[in-house]
């Protein structure tokens, strides 16, 4: 890969980038308890939904935050379809197993979280620095695979993350046909159906009890 190709304007973007992180980590260090608790500590998964609507307006504020998560030289593979008529609910129920049909439909929102296998076209547009980056995915299956598919999948996880952070409730699942959704779908294009996320107001009489976690030591080795 070619070494950065920095503009003046961009040399003068990567300081205010460093002025602002300083000031974030003086302004705001940690999350409080009942943050952390909001958003996976004391979060649940929820199968059942109260009838609330979620609006385009808030599914928009979501995205503008999902999209400043980090990922890969910027590959940015994640693609999202936010099912959210009855008319798209219908094409998603033909792809999703006979026990998830009643929760997902009842959810205001699913998201179909996908990932672009053909994100390194983007790149003279997301990783302009260096004009070598396109190159090195271009006839390389395993490389542009593993990058989709990871990448994707931590947009999808910041999904979910900035979802609670906003009030929303999440049910991420994987049980629906993979090879439907795509046909169904994205049909025509180079994108690939990772997992599916309901969002919207949970139901908290549907929620079973939390079930049992690892403890640092059974999973964690410190070197």
């Amino acid at each position: 890969m070619n070494k950065p190709q920095f503009t003046e304007q961009q040399l003068q973007a990567i300081a205010s980038a460093q002025l602002k992180a300083d000031e974030l980590k003086v302004n705001s260090p940690v999350l409080n308890d009942n943050a952390l608790d909001l958003i996976i500590r004391e979060a649940r998964s929820h199968n059942g939904w109260l009838d609330k609507p979620v609006s385009d307006d808030l599914l928009k504020q979501l995205y503008d935050i999902v999209k400043m998560g980090s990922t890969s030289m910027n590959t940015c593979p994640a693609r999202f379809i936010f099912i959210r008529t009855d008319e798209a609910k219908k094409r998603l129920k033909k792809c999703l197993a006979p026990l998830n049909v009643d929760k997902v439909l009842s959810a205001p929102v699913t998201v179909i979280i996908g990932h672009d296998m053909e994100f390194y076209k983007h790149m003279p547009k997301l990783f302009a620095h260096n004009p070598g980056a396109q190159a090195l995915f271009e006839n390389n299956p395993t490389m542009i695979s593993s990058t989709a598919f990871r990448n994707g999948t931590l947009q999808g996880g910041y999904l979910m993350i900035a979802a609670r952070a906003l009030g929303l409730d999440i049910g991420p699942m994987s049980g629906f046909n993979n090879q439907a959704a795509d046909d169904e779908f994205f049909s025509g294009t180079s994108i690939k159906s990772n997992f599916l996320c309901s969002l919207g107001y949970g139901d908290t009489k549907k929620i079973f009890q939390r079930l049992p976690r690892f403890e640092f030591d059974e999973v964690c080795t410190l070197l």
